[in-house]
């Protein structure tokens, strides 16, 4: 049974409220994303669709001085990430929105945008609900995710998503007939044993985005399935406690 919170050098996220709970795999498309944003311009207003226990909206505001809101559709959800928020040290910049994003209005945009969206569009589900509407699109299809960050983002803005490694060609090409370009992108293994199983975008508008892709490879564990390799112990280093 998963610990009921989990514990990060800034902060602490509890999550016996969410049907989804902290995962490594959202771990490196947190740490991932807030290194890009280091090497960028700073933003000023970032959009966390679907933020859960609040993961993502937390390692960003470790890294960025910008205002984060998560938006959550489940209401026990919503309310674990307030909690989690509520207790960080950037309280200040952190909020959350229990809506549907599809019901999101549009008001200013946003910089950029960080989801972890449903997995596993088509395979079979689960008796529990809360982890269906977390792993399943059923609420929240890819083409509907990206109208949604089409609707919610600046002209100049960017967007990070974290997806199967299969599935992502197609999202790619979906994004493409959205306005959408890939800019940057880590394929990630779990140990040097296995095949790709998750990939990290980073998407900005066709518009903003002129230069060719950026791909990038990294394995959690080395060959031992024992041992963090070098790449992730880079870039988990500012958050998890004994790294």
């Amino acid at each position: 049974m998963p610990n009921h919170y989990f514990s990060f050098k800034q902060f602490t996220v509890y999550q016996d409220a969410c049907a989804m709970k902290v995962c490594t795999d959202a771990c490196v498309q947190g740490a991932y994303t807030a290194a890009w944003l280091r090497e960028q311009s700073p933003v000023s207003r970032i959009l966390d669709i679907g933020t859960g226990t609040g993961l993502l909206s937390l390692m960003l505001a470790q890294q960025s001085e910008a205002a984060i809101t998560g938006i959550e559709l489940d209401p026990a959800a919503a309310g674990q990430a307030r909690t989690n928020f509520d207790a960080s040290p950037w309280k200040e910049r952190l909020q959350v929105i229990e809506t549907d994003a599809k019901q999101l209005p549009a008001g200013e945009p946003y910089d950029f945008i960080v989801t972890n969206p449903p997995f596993y569009e088509g395979d079979l589900k689960s008796v529990d609900q809360l982890r269906n509407q977390a792993m399943h699109a059923i609420t929240l299809d890819y083409s509907e995710l990206l109208q949604v960050i089409a609707t919610q983002l600046s002209a100049a803005g960017r967007f990070s998503v974290l997806l199967p490694y299969k599935p992502f060609a197609e999202f790619k090409a979906l994004a493409e007939t959205t306005g959408f370009s890939l800019q940057e992108v880590l394929h990630v293994k779990q140990s040097e044993q296995h095949d790709y199983f998750r990939s990290v975008g980073i998407f900005g508008r066709k518009v903003t985005v002129t230069l060719p892709s950026t791909e990038q490879f990294m394995s959690i564990r080395e060959a031992d399935k024992k041992t963090y390799t070098a790449a992730f112990i880079g870039l988990l280093k500012p958050y998890y406690l004994f790294l």
